[in-house]
């Protein structure tokens, strides 16, 4: 029996993943404990729920496995410094007592942190160190359903590689081509998220749901300036234009004076017209760019099979891209595409490159639906919420989704906890908000009462596998939302003349389908599709609501208000629920009313968030 621990850490989503014979026990983000989004520190208490959900010591681990090389991206941002210098010297002294104090010597930082756990351990040996990219790669790859496939990974930066393509058979994976920082695809878009004034590797998919509303006007702008495309997808940035070498912010003037417009004051300035078509012209640019690297490497190669990793994988619209446009036969998404993910493709590459194990369980999908967090029993639930003082009723599983159904229809707002938690950063019906997709009011109500976030942002519909594409012009899997496809023509409702002459964000509150509610103003929605064998609950509950309603589509956001982290616990999901206006709580076998509970544990708890 061999337990391999993967870490990622130190950068931005630290995680901890077990991984057992091979096989993905557990996994989970630090933020969903220290209930700080993104939370980049050393994963304390994901390590210690991993290694406690296997009732297992540190001692037991027999190796440690952290998801990059430290010292590849110290000669990185040296030899960067060195090439822009003597620009940059500002951002280098900044960064340069961190690297020297903490982040170079991190096999000493690492154990000291592991000693926390086990003040004994003291077995370096065990610490050993993926690359980034390959860590993406393992992660895609091992949990597919494919015993060959190509690796598309594309995020920001790893060490040196912002792009990389793997072949990958059985076992093995090799990494054939790789693009080198500067040049990368996620900092472009992030440029783009910092230009129109959200949270760099926070808000780009505030980006992509922004983008419908615009009209591309600026894509020769970018392809012409900022972008050297080859035909196989392959580019190369234009530097004059970008800070992030060198400086403290993403763009520089000569940017600026390219669009006409210095960059939006996040939370001061309104988000206008401008940046409605700066963030459609920036989506399309990085769809064209997703689909030739695509079709060239489906044509280099001739596989049939494309994974997919790393933060760009996110982009769930260009992924829908590459889907509709059949290059290849089937794709397969890591729902922890980002550095959360790396911590489980570290762990898996070691199993599979460095001892060599065979692959068992191919052809499908060994994620285990993502459901890889914490789960609390009945018991444990009902503790808790007589430690609160909540008021609360229980009833069978049956009589639950039944209550359920009821509310959904009556158009409530309903806190839905149950199960696993996720890993990765979408809620897929196990700690979700959940609402009646058929509701006029209800995206309009949870973004404002409930998440207290921007309008404009789109909801996703939860949907029967067996339903899917009576419903949605998808005929795929999409398990894990990571595919955004068309609302089905007989389901929509096509504007009226004096509609179609409005534009930006007057086109929210049209009534563009039968489900209103996960329909964004482009007639797409970002899909999950859910089977009895990957959550039978939830199943049951859409199916019970189809029965009802002949719908058989849920909304479904995460569990969380903006600028806070999916919940983690019950009193998480408690404090959320009592902080917003959520109707109801379900949480294992309990059921909670608002109007029932005491007024008193109303908490105003939305300024504890830092904004995303």
């Amino acid at each position: 029996m061999t337990y391999i621990l993967g870490i990622s850490a130190f950068y931005h989503d630290s995680a901890a993943c077990l991984v057992k014979d091979g096989k993905i026990i557990s996994a989970a983000q630090e933020e969903r404990f220290t209930r700080k989004k993104h939370d980049s520190s050393y994963p304390f208490n994901a390590v210690n729920f991993v290694l406690n959900f296997s009732n297992i010591k540190l001692s037991d681990v027999d190796h440690i496995v952290f998801y990059e090389k430290p010292f590849l991206k110290f000669e990185r941002l040296l030899e960067t410094y060195v090439a822009f210098a003597p620009k940059g010297f500002q951002s280098f002294s900044r960064a340069m007592p961190i690297w020297l104090r903490e982040k170079l010597f991190q096999k000493k930082l690492i154990i000291d942190c592991l000693k926390k756990h086990d003040e004994k351990f003291n077995d370096e040996k065990k610490i050993l160190f993926s690359e980034h990219h390959l860590s993406h790669a393992a992660s895609a790859f091992y949990p597919s359903p494919f015993d060959e496939a190509i690796v598309l990974t594309a995020d920001g930066v790893g060490e040196w590689a912002t792009t990389t393509v793997a072949l990958c058979k059985d076992n093995k994976i090799e990494i054939k081509k790789e693009l080198h920082f500067p040049h990368s695809l996620g900092l472009l878009y992030s440029a783009f998220t910092y230009y129109t004034g959200f949270k760099v590797n926070s808000g780009e998919y505030k980006l992509m749901g922004l983008a419908p509303y615009g009209e591309p006007k600026y894509v020769d702008k970018i392809l012409n300036n900022l972008i050297d495309l080859k035909d196989d997808g392959t580019f190369m940035l234009d530097q004059k234009y970008f800070n992030y070498c060198t400086g403290l912010t993403m763009t520089n003037e000569k940017f600026n004076s390219l669009f006409g417009s210095k960059p939006r004051k996040p939370e001061k300035e309104k988000i206008t017209q401008f940046h409605m078509d700066i963030a459609a012209s920036i989506q399309v640019v990085t769809e064209k760019i997703m689909i030739m690297l695509a079709k060239s490497l489906r044509q280099e190669f001739g596989i049939k099979n494309l994974c997919l990793a790393g933060g760009v994988a996110l982009n769930c619209v260009a992924n829908g891209k590459i889907l509709e446009e059949k290059i290849f036969d089937n794709i397969w998404v890591q729902p922890a595409a980002g550095d959360a993910g790396g911590s489980l493709g570290a762990a898996l590459a070691y199993w599979y490159l460095d001892l060599n194990q065979s692959r068992e369980e191919i052809n499908q999908d060994n994620m285990k639906g993502s459901y890889l967090g914490n789960e609390f029993s009945n018991e444990e639930i009902k503790s808790k919420l007589d430690e609160i003082g909540a008021v609360y009723d229980t009833y069978s599983e049956n009589e639950l989704i039944n209550k359920t159904v009821e509310d959904l229809t009556s158009g409530k707002a309903i806190g839905w906890f149950q199960g696993r938690m996720e890993f990765g950063p979408r809620a897929l019906g196990n700690r979700s908000i959940i609402g009646d997709p058929r509701s006029e009011t209800m995206q309009k109500n949870l973004n404002l009462k409930v998440k207290f976030r921007e309008s404009f942002r789109p909801f996703a519909p939860s949907i029967m596998r067996e339903d899917v594409s009576d419903w949605f012009e998808l005929y795929n899997d999409s398990p894990y939302m990571l595919f955004v496809a068309k609302v089905k023509k007989d389901k929509t409702i096509q504007m009226s003349d004096d509609q179609k002459k409005l534009f930006g964000i007057d086109l929210l509150n049209i009534k563009k389908s039968e489900i209103p509610a996960v329909t964004h103003v482009d007639y797409s929605a970002r899909i999950q599709t859910v089977t009895r064998e990957s959550n039978k609950m939830y199943h049951d509950l859409l199916s019970k609501f189809k029965e009802k309603t002949n719908c058989p589509v849920l909304v479904n956001t995460s569990f969380n208000i903006r600028g806070e982290p999916i919940v983690n616990s019950p009193e998480d999901a408690f404090r959320c629920f009592m902080g917003t206006d959520l109707d109801t709580l379900v949480i294992g076998n309990t059921y909670l009313q608002k109007l029932k509970q005491d007024n008193n544990l109303k908490t105003n708890y939305t300024d504890k968030f830092e904004l995303d």
